[in-house]
């Protein structure tokens, strides 16, 4: 039976995410209980009621439980026992193994090629005997903690063996050691998948970064047919693998001999999706909505191609605020801020979508965009 308005929608986790969320949930009507423990959480401010609590508060957790109507998260890394003891009382969506899956790399990888889809070369580092295997990895090679990375966190660039014992000794926890791909670009899949198995996806992001955040994502990607379809299904495959239910990211590289292969997986809405918003009907905030409550996809058909820029807290200046009436002077230029209250380098504070006839014209408006709010920063 599907969830309809004024039902309480649960979310664990009050990030930027989960305020994009939170925003289109009420604006379908639905009543929106937060549980993050920053007293300042973007979500929580927007929220029907905010319960400012640690992620195991079992009296927290038993009143969400109690209140709402379906339970989702906002990012991978919240407890299992918080999902557990919610689980046996309420529907929680994505589930605690899907979650478990995306919050190690090592079982991720393993999963990804137990799917029989390729992944780059990779040995595992558990323990100290694992290190007489580097010789097996091809350098130059990254470095990348089992849990908690994200956003080039936790990673290091080992150009040979020696490199990533040092590294490994380093970081002092479980580690992947990667071999680096030469890359023709980065891809990403978003798609939703129901309650009944249903998957849909949004058209594929091409992808750049820089310091290993994600910069800019320009819509519709500059791939063929054939390798979108390859990525879609690749996607679509892991989603069923997980018996996976609300939004999935799939991220992907290309390599320079057109190979496609998965990088990582993302339980939730991603930074690659927000062109969404502005260039889809249905943004895929409302797409994790639907997914939970049982409601029909919507229309994910693209609009107008898109480019994305991201807004890390390096473009504010010492004093005041970026220079947004500059921005807003831009007529395709859709701006979205997070309500975060402190600025600070590689902190993401918004994105602005810029919307075009073609995509060469959307990357244009997004490069001017950067050139100006760098020199003004």
């Amino acid at each position: 039976m599907a969830i309809l308005p004024p039902s309480w929608i649960g979310i664990l986790g009050g990030g930027q995410l989960g305020r994009m969320f939170t925003s289109a949930a009420r604006e379908m009507g639905y009543e929106v209980m937060v549980l993050d423990p920053d007293p300042h959480s973007p979500a929580g401010s927007l929220a029907s009621e905010h319960l400012c609590a640690d992620y195991r508060d079992p009296s927290a957790l038993d009143r969400m439980a109690a209140q709402c109507a379906v339970i989702t998260t906002e990012f991978e890394n919240i407890p299992a026992e918080a999902l557990d003891r919610l689980a046996h009382s309420c529907p929680v969506h994505p589930s605690a193994d899907a979650l478990a899956v995306a919050q190690n790399r090592i079982r991720e990888k393993r999963f990804i090629r137990e799917l029989g889809l390729p992944t780059s070369p990779f040995i595992s580092l558990q323990q100290d005997s694992d290190l007489q295997r580097l010789d097996q990895v091809v350098y130059p090679a990254i470095l990348k903690t089992a849990t908690l990375g994200y956003d080039g966190k936790g990673q290091i660039v080992c150009a040979d063996a020696e490199a990533a014992r040092r590294g490994y000794a380093e970081l002092g926890v479980p580690c992947v050691l990667e071999q680096k791909i030469d890359l023709a670009l980065e891809l990403s899949v978003v798609l939703g998948r129901d309650t009944r198995g249903r998957s849909r996806c949004f058209p594929l992001a091409e992808n750049r970064h820089a310091g290993g955040i994600l910069d800019v994502s320009l819509v519709p990607a500059a791939v063929d047919e054939a390798l979108a379809a390859q990525a879609r299904d690749a996607a679509t495959r892991i989603a069923d693998g997980l018996d996976y239910i609300g939004v999935l990211a799939v991220e992907f590289f290309v390599s320079s001999d057109g190979e496609l292969l998965v990088n990582e997986i993302a339980p939730r809405p991603h930074n690659s999706g927000h062109f969404t918003q502005d260039a889809c009907h249905c943004s895929q905030f409302e797409l994790q909505l639907r997914m939970i409550c049982g409601l029909p996809a919507g229309n994910l058909q693209l609009q107008t191609p898109a480019a994305m820029l991201n807004l890390l807290g390096d473009l504010w200046p010492e004093q005041g605020e970026p220079d947004w009436a500059s921005v807003l002077e831009i007529e395709d230029a859709c701006l979205h801020l997070y309500g975060k209250k402190q600025a600070r380098s590689g902190r993401k504070m918004g994105h602005i979508n810029c919307l075009a006839a073609s995509r060469q014209q959307a990357e244009q408006s997004v490069e001017h965009l950067k050139r100006m709010l760098q020199t003004r920063s």
